[in-house]
């Protein structure tokens, strides 16, 4: 059996998929992301892959009084998104969560222990020799102290980033890097259904 496990930062990644869509000058609807294809914009980047796991890590969502609105529409979408990555394969895990800070006279918000969440389960998987490839997909690089107890303990790490603006850090730190093209994510965003 496949030993090689898929590991998805949620936030940081749809982060990634709207700086592309951005800097490509596509109109970002986050409704739409919430339909993204993820099997179609991992197929070429990963082809080779045997996963035993294919898990995206998300934050709790809280109701808010100051933004009630914004947070239940944000609530919805992420139930959207869970109930399509479940339908691709994929396990959906709550880690975490999003907290309001009050910034002037703006609420910003922030997620917090996603990471964590990661960082414990791939040296977990790696103490109880469950895991031999990990593939990381984050350009978190407070990841590094995890990638490197992995790979002391034999498992290979792979950073999966983004072409238009990779970690330098987890490059240098990971045994390999594979980049996700600009044009790979616009086609998995435009043909969420295939």
């Amino acid at each position: 059996m496949s030993k090689c496990i898929l590991f998805i930062d949620g936030e940081n990644f749809i982060h990634k998929i709207e700086e592309v869509l951005k800097q490509e000058g596509i109109n970002n609807n986050k409704k739409d992301l919430a339909l993204i294809n993820l099997n179609k914009l991992f197929k070429e980047a990963l082809q080779g892959f045997d996963f035993s796991r294919k898990i995206f890590y998300a934050a709790r969502l809280h109701l808010h009084p100051d933004t009630k609105k914004k947070s239940e529409e944000l609530i919805k979408l992420q139930r959207k998104l869970r109930n399509n990555l479940i339908n691709q394969g994929y396990e959906f895990i709550i880690a975490g969560n999003v907290r309001a800070q009050k910034v002037g006279k703006s609420v910003v918000f922030r997620e917090k222990g996603v990471d964590v969440k990661i960082g414990v389960d791939m040296t977990s998987l790696a103490c109880d020799k469950k895991i031999e490839t990990a593939i990381l997909c984050s350009s978190d690089s407070d990841l590094q102290p995890a990638i490197t107890e992995l790979k002391e303990r034999g498992i290979k790490v792979i950073y999966l980033g983004f072409e238009n603006n990779p970690n330098k850090g987890l490059t240098f730190t990971t045994n390999r890097t594979i980049l996700l093209r600009n044009s790979e994510v616009i086609e998995a965003c435009q043909n969420r259904k295939d």
